[in-house]
């Protein structure tokens, strides 16, 4: 099967201290989309993602802009560098990106986030929930009841808390996205909590749907198999060993990079391509 000069296995065996830094990847993430066609698809729009210092995040605040939107995002202090990378890959083609460094599993954090995007840009017509954490554990036991609540404060509560702010701004033909997983549907021995957390995002998004519909909001949910980003890497239960062999289970028999997970958010975004579409989720499993 072609593989489009993407990189397959073995990848470098690094592993990254956590949350994982993309500056520091020995094999750095392809995220810029040399290949994709913009359309101005979102042009005017204003954007809201998470975790868009790097990984996915990075690639879809990008792609926005490169579409169009004016962009926020969100990050933690250590990954300031990799936040401000992507502010200037988005400023560089003309667009805003504010940048906003704190913790999402302070409800006062996310609702700060949502308003002071809205107070710098007017308004907010897309919301992506996507920053994520991650640990791999060999068994149950080993899942500690810290480990567990840091997990579900990480991954689902932060997304409740956008989006219940966030709906008081959206009017009609604003968007909603989320981050879910194949392990959502799939399972992971070994990402139990993780796990647990991404189906939480599929069955919120799905009820979510159907409570926006009315307002014209829509809310759909992308499910990305592995993909080469810093939270893999600086997954605490991942060896160097496993981090080499990451994604070659897939039928397409690879890791998925950043700009090919991207397109899928844009096309949720976008009006003009998903306007009947919601409560759905994408999957984007390389083949599986």
């Amino acid at each position: 099967m072609e593989n489009l000069n993407y990189p397959e296995p073995p990848y470098p065996g690094q592993k990254l201290k956590k949350p994982g830094v993309e500056e520091e990847m020995e094999l750095s993430p392809q995220w810029k989309g040399h290949n994709y066609k913009e359309s101005n698809k979102l042009f005017g729009k204003k954007a809201l993602v998470t975790g868009g210092d790097s990984g996915i995040g990075r690639a879809v605040a990008y792609f926005y802009a490169r579409e169009g939107a004016d962009v926020a995002i969100t990050y933690l202090p250590e990954e300031e560098e990799d936040a401000q990378e992507t502010a200037k890959a988005i400023e560089d083609i003309g667009k805003r990106c504010l940048l906003f460094c704190g913790d999402l599993r302070s409800k006062e954090f996310c609702q700060k986030v949502v308003q002071d995007t809205v107070s710098e840009f007017g308004e907010l017509d897309i919301l992506v929930s996507n920053a994520a954490w991650q640990n791999r554990k060999k068994s149950i036991l080993d899942i500690t009841d810290e480990e567990w609540k840091r997990t579900f404060e990480s991954n689902i509560y932060p997304y409740f808390y956008l989006a219940r702010e966030a709906v008081k701004f959206m009017k009609s033909g604003s968007s909603i996205i989320a981050t879910s997983s194949q392990v959502a549907t799939m399972g992971s021995k070994e990402l139990l909590d993780y796990s647990a957390t991404k189906g939480a995002i599929t069955s919120f998004s799905k009820s979510l749907s159907q409570a926006l519909i009315e307002k014209g909001i829509r809310v759909n949910t992308v499910a990305p198999g592995p993909v080469w980003t810093p939270l893999n890497p600086a997954d605490e239960g991942l060896t160097p060993e496993k981090v080499q062999k990451f994604g070659e289970k897939q039928p397409i028999g690879r890791a998925a990079q950043p700009e090919e997970i991207a397109p899928a958010y844009v096309f949720l975004a976008s009006n003009s391509d998903s306007s009947y579409i919601s409560g759905i989720v994408i999957q984007e499993m390389g083949g599986l």
